[in-house]
């Protein structure tokens, strides 16, 4: 007898083996035919898989969380046989699933393009139509090599050469299409219905710029035709709100080939920056923090110290000098270390917070790179608390605290918590790895917040916390950190006296608040469309005037609002009064001052927003008041 458990606590005896559609039919018809996989004791099978002892198990429909997985999965392999049965010749290399959808590399004669796609697109529904069972067998490596060779799938054969050669592998088969892959699948390819393709790349071989370039088509795969079109209308509005573009339109920053992955910052780019920073300056101040400068390079001794050379160096830049190699920092903790070094602490001194707006450099992959969102050369608001272990608790706290006033502030209410916990590549022993990690879950315990965790993501000197937001169109974005480090203290050699008089190694918590200032930037130009809140916009007024007659009146008007610490122009062309409005309009300018005849006279400015709407004439004062207020306190 074989008890299946599921996932309701009810036991189900099964005679002999049962697969995991026969469980399901045993349960009802209904949950048979919306069977796309199953989950048997924590592991994702296919519903053909038979269970051969006692387990537990759940039927993975549309409703389960790793449906989205399976069905692109299978989508994926979808996508390779409609190409293989429209341009034979084509060979398969790989096929996984990414955020949102799938990817398949294939080698051709020539490359696809983007008119290929609705061509591919239309024979994947036909393939979906005829509904062909989706089916699993096993072969050793050396089988597997033949049978791949034999069909032409040379690629998919080196592939498998770098398998060791006693372990079986799995392939599936749909219609006259066999791949190798881990599977699971569908049970059929009818249960594929809400699918795109969406562009075409080229990949290099394995990565490798030596090889031969592929092409790699992309596509998205949904569980229902709704979903797939709000993902397409939200791929739409991103589009529209592509930081690159309103950069450009508004004349914030540039990119170019010279300085890849670097940001030239213009100056009302620079004038939004600014906001930013001094905002975050007065965090720093509010929380405790000294804010400090370290250097842009140091000897690579160091770096292998704190064990950046064993676990990161080839994020790194280097460069020699006098016959010495030095690093480009990547992070700024090695060089606070170094500050906390420079004189004895008591324990009566701990915590002590370090703060910097620290620039660094990673040698991040050029296909990597993405406008200022993901960027070799960038800033944080980056800092360092030293404390005791019993610290640790209340520090996190106060700093989650201080997090989530921020992200208030800048517009965003909806941030979900993640614990990123130990990567197979780091420093220290399990021991103190669980204590780290049991900190910051005593820590967020405290806070009362829920959180997920993320096992194998941490840094490799410790486990983190990740804040992730989510911006006005439905997306996430990973944003803040706060890391527990155990480690680098001791490597550095900081050092306080404790109350018996005995030295001891710091705890040092790595956090951030926005992260990186390019990418924070970037989030909120995307967020608001270029649109932003008053006082965060590069340029918050500007004043016209009708005619020249009131050009002086304008100028003093400027004047007033640049002495009381505005971002103000003013526009004085002789130019009519509707082209003005229009163009610092379209310009992203929250308000626009207008000055005629009557208001000169009077001392008055009548005030328009930039969607049009008219709040009337009011007295400067007014006027300076309204924009004090919209400015967020510092919590």
């Amino acid at each position: 007898m074989i008890n299946i458990t599921l996932p309701d606590g009810s036991v189900r005896p099964f005679e002999s083996a049962p697969t995991v559609f026969d469980v399901a039919a045993s349960i009802g018809a209904g949950l048979a035919k919306a069977a796309l996989a199953g989950k048997v004791d924590g592991n994702l099978v296919d519903t053909s898989f038979r269970i051969e002892k006692d387990a537990s198990l759940e039927i993975v429909t549309e409703k389960h969380a790793d449906a989205l997985d399976v069905l692109r999965h299978s989508t994926a392999h979808l996508l390779a046989q409609a190409v293989q049965r429209l341009y034979p010749g084509a060979q398969v290399t790989i096929g996984p699933v990414i955020e949102n959808g799938f990817f398949y590399d294939f080698a051709y004669e020539r490359p696809f393009t983007p008119d290929d796609l609705p061509k591919i697109e239309a024979e994947m529904l036909k393939i979906v139509k005829e509904a062909h069972a989706v089916s699993r067998s096993v072969k050793s490596r050396d089988e597997a090599i033949s049978f791949f060779k034999n069909m032409g799938e040379h690629y998919k054969a080196e592939i498998i050469e770098s398998i060791p050669a006693n372990e079986d592998l799995s392939l599936y088969t749909q219609g006259e299409f066999t791949d190798l892959c881990r599977g699971p699948h569908v049970p059929a390819t009818d249960k594929l219905r809400a699918f795109k393709l969406m562009k075409v790349a080229g990949a290099y071989w394995r990565g490798d710029s030596n090889n031969q370039m592929l092409t790699r088509i992309y596509g998205t795969s949904w569980l229902n035709d709704k979903d797939l079109k709000a993902y397409l209308t939200q791929l739409e509005e991103a589009e529209k709100r592509d930081h690159r573009k309103i950069g450009k339109t508004l004349n914030l920053f540039h990119q170019q080939e010279e300085a890849p992955g670097m940001v030239f910052w213009h100056p009302k780019g620079w004038a939004l920056w600014q906001v930013v920073e001094q905002y975050m300056r007065r965090v720093y101040v509010k929380s405790g923090y000294q804010e400090v400068r370290c250097p842009q390079i140091l000897d690579v001794s160091l770096w292998k110290k704190s064990g950046h050379w064993d676990n990161y160096k080839e994020n790194m830049f280097f460069t020699e000098s006098e016959k010495r190699t030095y690093a480009v920092k990547p992070m700024n903790c090695p060089g606070h270390i170094q500050i906390f070094n420079h004189g004895l602490h008591s324990y009566r001194d701990l915590p002590i917070r370090y703060g910097e707006f620290g620039s660094c450099h990673r040698n991040e992959p050029s296909g990597a790179l993405h406008g200022i969102m993901r960027v070799r050369s960038f800033t944080q608001d980056d800092g360092h608390i030293f404390c005791t272990p019993n610290q640790i608790e209340s520090e996190v706290t106060a700093f989650h605290q201080q997090a989530m006033k921020v992200y208030s502030d800048f517009g965003f209410s909806e941030i979900s918590l993640k614990i990123a916990l130990r990567p197979e590549k780091r420093l220290g022993d399990d021991a103190t790895w669980d204590r780290a990690e049991n900190a910051l879950r005593a820590a967020l315990s405290a806070c009362g917040v829920e959180w997920e965790e993320l096992p194998g993501e941490g840094a490799f000197y410790g486990p983190k916390i990740e804040y992730h937001m989510r911006d006005s169109i439905g997306r996430g974005w990973q944003v803040g950190t706060m890391q527990v480090d155990f480690m680098m203290t001791e490597r550095l050699g900081a050092e306080y006296v404790d109350e018996h008089s005995t030295r001891q190694h710091p705890v040092m918590l790595h956090r951030a608040i926005v992260g990186s200032m390019e990418r924070f930037i970037g989030i909120l130009i995307e967020n608001h469309a270029g649109a932003l809140p008053s006082w965060l916009a590069p340029v918050q007024v500007v004043a016209m005037n009708i005619t020249d007659a009131q050009a002086d009146y304008v100028d003093e008007v400027r004047k007033t609002l640049l002495n009381q610490g505005f971002r103000v122009a003013a526009d004085l062309r002789n130019e009519k009064i509707g082209y003005k409005i229009r163009e610092h309009a379209m310009q992203k300018v929250p308000y626009q001052l207008v000055a005629g005849d009557r208001e000169k006279e009077q001392g008055l400015v009548a005030v328009r927003t930039r969607s049009g709407e008219d709040l009337g004439t009011m007295t400067l004062d007014a006027f300076i008041e309204k924009l004090r207020s919209e400015i967020p306190p510092v919590g």
